[in-house]
């Protein structure tokens, strides 16, 4: 008798991941970039912040991204500002995403009295404008985190004192999205059958939190994850183009956006001081959208049968 076909074994996440081609693109184009703005500043001689008398130079053999008004090459600007943007963006998202994660599944699951308290809070600070509350941070912390420092590796880091008020502020701020979407995720699912019959076994809240309710989430919470970054990196593009985030001469992908708009004019047109960021922001964006649609789609529990 011919021996029985034996079932395969359930594609791995990066079997999932991997099978479209806009999440082998993604990833490449997100590898590229974290790649030439860590490793590419080694292999440059160009100071970002050092000015020369080649004020507006197109881009050129020598300076493939043309310079700007102070005559700093832009091509190393444009890297300094992918390592910063990314750094806020990725860790302002991270913040967000532990705490609105955190705060969604107590909302959600507990319910009742506390889930309506929980939730009128995050009502109460939608209500207040996000600005005034990054400014109030700014001139508060700032002169306490600079004072601390100036103590640390020469005072060489005071420079970031900012950028790490923006991670901060950014992600307090966008973590109440996160916690809502959670919450009505955790809603729809602790009165479903598998959570059911996990609390009929006897299992305890956190076991049915992290084993059952988190892995579903997952999936939604990974492909809002995605849209933080690239939020916190607008909102840090904002604040700088108003002279309250990364401040000159360090550069970001928001500070360089508004230095090119400064210097459009109907007689002659810099396009360069506007494309290149542009681009760069532009593809990181694309690709964390991309990513996120095939993480969503990997993550989900009805794909691994």
């Amino acid at each position: 008798m011919p021996s029985p076909a034996k079932s395969l074994p359930p594609p791995g996440l990066a079997q999932r991941l991997f099978k479209a081609p806009t999440a082998w693109a993604s990833v490449v184009v997100l590898s590229l970039l974290v790649l030439s703005a860590f490793l590419g500043p080694l292999f440059l001689d160009a100071d970002p912040h050092a000015p020369s008398s080649l004020q507006f130079s197109p881009p050129s053999s020598a300076h493939p991204f043309g310079t700007d008004v102070n005559g700093r090459d832009l091509l190393s600007r444009v890297l300094e500002g992918a390592r910063i943007s990314l750094l806020v963006g990725l860790s302002g998202a991270l913040v967000s995403f532990t705490i609105g994660t955190a705060y969604g599944l107590v909302s959600g699951y507990v319910g009742g009295r506390v889930d309506a308290l929980m939730m009128r809070t995050v009502e109460v600070l939608y209500a207040i404008p996000r600005l005034i509350l990054i400014i109030i941070a700014f001139f508060v912390f700032d002169p306490i985190l600079k004072k601390h420092l100036a103590d640390l590796w020469e005072g060489r880091l005071i420079g970031y004192s900012k950028i790490l008020i923006l991670i901060l502020s950014l992600g307090l701020i966008e973590w109440l999205t996160m916690a809502r979407i959670v919450r009505g995720q955790v809603l729809a699912l602790k009165n479903q059958q598998f959570v059911l019959a996990a609390r009929s076994l006897g299992q305890s809240h956190l076991q049915i939190i992290f084993r059952h309710l988190l892995p579903n989430l997952l999936g939604v919470v990974v492909v809002y994850l995605t849209l933080t970054v690239p939020a916190v990196i607008l909102d840090e593009s904002f604040l700088s183009f108003l002279g309250l985030g990364v401040q000159p001469p360090q550069a970001s992908w928001g500070s360089l956006l508004a230095d090119g708009a400064q210097v459009i004019n109907p007689v002659r047109s810099y396009w360069w001081l506007l494309i290149f960021p542009a681009v760069f922001m532009s593809a990181t964006l694309l690709a964390l959208n991309f990513l996120g649609d095939n993480l969503r789609d990997a993550l989900d529990p009805r794909q691994k049968r």
